[in-house]
């Protein structure tokens, strides 16, 4: 049973774009350092699930593309990496506390902005949208999914 998801990405670090250019248009996604996050990695996200590819800390925060999940789980070598921002000294090597997955980007689409999602009644109860949400991983259930890319997208 293939699970949406929406993923944000500052467009600093992994813009869509980058994305796109990377070799398979796949990039890993390291620096996830919330339980929560990597739990829907480590235990919801399975290869061929949908994301909505989200920039998020930006002028514009929105939705900005659609990808797949392209791998399970394995250990983030960030988190091992002294001069990463993402170093996490207490992490153990076995087993790691943090996780990350490949996703490939599958196509940019036009910026569906903060603004028009809150502004949608049909997405009201989508996850990113609520009060103090602050995941960079969240679920998207398949009416989400589908009113996102059949009506905002038109297919």
């Amino acid at each position: 049973m293939v699970h949406y998801w929406l993923m944000k990405s500052e467009p600093e670090e992994c813009s869509i774009d980058d994305a796109l250019a990377a070799p398979g248009a796949t990039v890993p996604w390291t620096g996830v350092r919330n339980y929560q996050a990597r739990n829907f990695m480590r235990d919801g996200m399975q290869i061929g699930d949908g994301v909505l590819f989200y920039h998020s800390s930006c002028a514009e925060p929105g939705i900005v593309g659609l990808a797949r999940v392209a791998s399970g789980t394995r250990p983030d070598p960030t988190q091992f990496d002294p001069a990463s921002p993402y170093f996490d000294p207490k992490s153990p090597p076995d087993p790691p506390r943090w996780l990350l997955l490949d996703v490939q980007a599958l196509k940019k689409t036009r910026l569906i902005g903060l603004p028009e999602l809150r502004a949608t009644p049909e997405l009201a109860e989508m996850v990113v949208l609520q009060r103090g949400s602050r995941l960079s991983i969240t679920p998207v259930s398949e009416a989400h999914w589908r009113f996102i890319t059949e009506q905002l997208l038109g297919g």
